[in-house]
């Protein structure tokens, strides 16, 4: 390298250092400042996903605990207080709270408990509807026949995810009235779908036949 390249090459490194540091005189308090938010953002996060792992784990600490008490109202009371502080577990806790009661044998507060969770406009769509087939079932013949063949109905429709067990519990209802023909159609209907669990055909099979009913294979081989 010549004396004239060398000379020409400090000067244009003084050049890039001097407008490096412009640069930096500048512009150096925001890439400070850019930094110091994405470790903020960094710490923030983690400490939120830290929060919310204690909060699981304090909730499913106080469910297992709650699970733990023998007596069937203590034990609802403990999930119901659960419930009423609220949180993600709190729908849940509820429908065990309605299980505990049931199982006391206090039909009237568990239907009272499920009924908050089918009044919730809160609550997804889902856990109400859900809500309101275990009113219907805890209830059976307590509840007037008209109002659980209104909700029995509405459950049962095309694509509800409780098609199947609300038909059975309409086919019930049905039963309970005399009228076997509509309790066989609606069990028929159960039989014959592909959406209803091998178990399930099995039991409405039963009370098909129980109720004076020809199952269809019964049917082929009379035929013959």
């Amino acid at each position: 390298m010549t004396q004239n390249d060398s000379f020409i090459h400090e000067v244009t490194e003084e050049v890039r250092r001097e407008k490096l540091y412009r640069f930096f005189r500048r512009y150096g308090w925001v890439i400070v400042a850019a930094i110091v938010i994405i470790i903020a953002a960094a710490a923030i996060n983690e400490w939120r996903k830290a929060r919310a792992q204690a909060a699981a784990e304090a909730t499913g600490d106080a469910m297992l605990a709650a699970f733990a008490v023998a007596d069937p109202a203590a034990q609802a009371a403990a999930l119901g207080a659960m419930a009423d502080a609220g949180g993600s577990a709190a729908v849940l806790a509820r429908f065990q709270q309605a299980a505990s009661l049931s199982n006391s044998g206090n039909k009237q507060a568990a239907v009272a408990a499920l009924a908050l969770i089918a009044g919730d406009a809160a609550v997804p769509v889902m856990m109400q509807s859900m809500a309101r087939l275990k009113m219907v079932m805890i209830q059976g013949p307590d509840m007037e026949s008209a109002d659980r063949l209104a909700i029995l109905d509405e459950l049962g429709q095309a694509g509800s995810p409780f098609r199947m067990l609300a038909l059975e519990q309409r086919a019930l209802v049905h039963a309970e009235g005399g009228q076997n023909d509509a309790a066989i159609a609606d069990l028929m209907e159960i039989y014959q779908s592909a959406e209803a669990p091998a178990t399930a055909k099995q039991r409405v099979g039963q009370l098909v036949i129980a109720l004076g009913g020809v199952l269809p294979q019964a049917e082929d081989e009379a035929a013959e």
